[in-house]
């Protein structure tokens, strides 16, 4: 994934953090509404960043309002053209009560995808770059919504492996994963019980468990949870998937949580690193700054900072970032320290959710690039 200059442009280009390059096709587009704009705004600089690029979706995430799931539809429709990519789509509300909070758009050029459908909806996207094969997976739930909220998400495992071996790939080749969890604080332990287990019985082929987002957000298909996750093969041992430590925390798993800190991904002469939902925690795991929110933003930036440090790279190097906030409000605090560090037009969708903790106030996940 290339970068295009330093992951920072203009306000009037929009938010494209990254460009296609000859041997590293893949880019991300992030756009969100602008003020008075209708939500098919977004959704038309998004399609006009493809069209120039010569390129096709590979994944689509939404964040926006359940209740707007038809216009918000209509808009994707209109500006993309019939739905033949996977879309994850989670109430991670906006900040200041648009329907719609902003899109994530993976996307490549010049190279072909296949699709892969369950139940007759496509679920992933397939494609190669120069030394490694992607599978973008996103959209996915239980088979049905009247189990208790351990089953749905043994279900929803089950739908990830089908597609998978749809694919040509395995669970033990997945690489990072997003769990939009409905009412995330009432079982959230029991949800980690399921993907502990079941994480045991796998022999991951990069020797560690994928990174992970785990947030609070409904879907539109009324499911306890819905999943997305991106699954790599190596074809040259010049590519590498590795788990990324952080410097400043402790393993997830120590405290019961099963998800790597951050893992990289090395192929076609680039290295993408995907650091996991992060928060303000101590290094034994306990939450830092309780009830303090500007001193958990400052925490939780300090912690990816020196992540993104350990593999050569910065802020700067960010193609794709979420931000959640447990209080709209906090949002100023999140924009006052990129304000401060000259970074406002970091490619971040910002939105207001619930984090898995009660006291955990900020949490904010990214994707950084470099050269290999």
């Amino acid at each position: 994934m290339e970068m295009l200059g330093t992951g920072r442009v203009s306000a009037d280009a929009g938010n494209l953090s990254t460009s296609a390059g000859p041997r590293s096709p893949e880019f991300v587009v992030t756009e969100c509404p602008r003020p008075g704009e209708p939500v098919s705004g977004a959704f038309h600089r998004v399609a006009v960043q493809l069209k120039a690029r010569d390129a096709q979706l590979v994944s689509l995430m939404v964040y926006g309002a359940v209740a707007a799931e038809v216009a918000i539809l209509r808009a994707m429709q209109e500006a993309l053209g019939e739905c033949h990519w996977p879309v994850t789509w989670v109430e991670c509300a906006s900040c200041d009560g648009a329907a719609l909070a902003g899109v994530q758009a993976f996307a490549v050029s010049h190279r072909s995808v296949t699709r892969i459908s369950v139940g007759g909806r496509v679920v992933a996207s397939v494609y190669e770059d120069a030394t490694a094969r992607h599978c973008l997976l996103g959209g996915l739930g239980p088979r049905s919504i009247l189990g208790s909220p351990a089953i749905q998400t043994e279900e929803s495992f089950a739908q990830l492996t089908q597609a998978l071996d749809l694919a040509g790939f395995a669970l033990a080749d997945v690489v990072r994963t997003w769990f939009y969890n409905e009412d995330i604080l009432a079982w959230y332990g029991e949800f980690n019980r399921v993907r502990s287990a079941l994480y045991k019985t796998v022999l991951w082929r990069t020797g560690s468990i994928p990174a992970s987002t785990g947030i609070g957000a409904r879907n539109p298909a009324g499911a306890a949870l819905a999943l997305a996750a991106w699954a790599m093969s190596l074809l040259d041992s010049s590519a590498s998937a590795v788990e990324v430590a952080s410097p400043l925390q402790c393993p997830a798993p120590a405290y019961g949580s099963s998800f790597a800190r951050a893992m990289e991904l090395s192929s076609a002469g680039w290295r993408r690193l995907l650091v996991s939902g992060t928060a303000s925690i101590h290094p034994g795991g306990k939450t830092a700054w309780l009830d303090d929110a500007p001193k958990q933003v400052d925490l939780t930036m300090e912690v990816i900072g020196a992540i993104l440090q350990s593999r050569g790279m910065d802020f700067r190097s960010v193609t794709r970032a979420t931000a959640y906030y447990r209080k709209s409000e906090y949002k100023a605090y999140f924009d006052a320290w990129l304000a401060a560090r000259d970074l406002p037009q970091m490619p971040v969708v910002h939105t207001h959710s619930v984090v898995c903790r009660d006291d955990l106030l900020f949490e904010l996940e990214l994707d950084a690039g470099a050269p290999a």
